[in-house]
């Protein structure tokens, strides 16, 4: 049984949350404002966090930067904020996941049971992410197959480093082009699809069995990690 903490002013929807968690066999423990949830989170120390980013009394981004100063604890968004810049700000600021209101509550429930399997060291401050026998090195910004430098141009190198920080996670062209080439960027979205190609190519000695990067069609590409 883990215990989640729900961050939510409103009490309908707090209620029902709780509910299907409970019966999904876990231990939900409420707050209302950002004070309470520190509260909350100090003494309970929760297994998951679902944030709201519209409290009474702050910003829910505020108050996921000042979990993450001290906690990998899994985050999950639950908020009514849609825009692409709102979902980018939450990922890259910490956040495990981040769903938009309305929602079904079975969802929530999968999702949390979801991000629960995720290894724990995928937010555990360090800059290495090591996928049986890939290594990405975020911060020095290196790339080794089975011990061996992967040769990289800056813009492919970028892009890998940026899906290695969200694994499991789906991004569109849009979103990449937006992350990875900058908004000022003009040229065709097809240049993603060039660069994720080659991707490919550069890693094709990287153990099937550990991941790949995957296209999903309609939706994006995501650097699938073996759970």
């Amino acid at each position: 049984m883990k215990t989640i903490l729900i961050i939510e002013d409103e009490e309908a929807i707090s209620r029902v949350l709780a509910a299907y968690i409970r019966k999904a066999g876990h231990r939900p423990v409420r707050a209302a404002t950002g004070r309470a949830a520190i509260e909350q989170f100090e003494s309970e120390s929760p297994d998951l966090v679902l944030l709201d980013l519209m409290l009474p009394d702050g910003d829910g981004m505020d108050l996921l930067a000042e979990i993450r100063k001290t906690s990998a604890c899994p985050v999950i968004m639950l908020t009514a904020r849609d825009g692409i810049s709102d979902r980018l700000a939450g990922l890259n600021g910490g956040a495990d996941d981040y769903m938009i209101k309305p929602f079904v509550p079975d969802e929530v429930v999968a999702r949390i049971n979801a991000v629960l399997r995720r290894p724990p060291h995928w937010h555990d401050g360090s800059s290495k992410r090591i996928y049986g026998n890939l290594s990405i090195d975020l911060a020095a910004k290196q790339v080794l197959v089975n011990g061996a430098e992967v040769a990289l141009n800056p813009r492919e190198l970028a892009l890998l480093l940026f899906l290695a920080e969200w694994p499991n996670r789906t991004f569109t062209r849009e979103q990449l082009i937006e992350q990875v080439w900058g908004i000022d960027y003009d040229g065709s979205d097809r240049a993603v699809d060039l660069s994720i190609k080659r991707l490919r190519q550069a890693l094709s000695h990287w153990s099937l069995e550990e991941g790949e990067i995957r296209t999903l069609r309609g939706m994006g590409y995501q650097l699938w990690i073996k759970e």
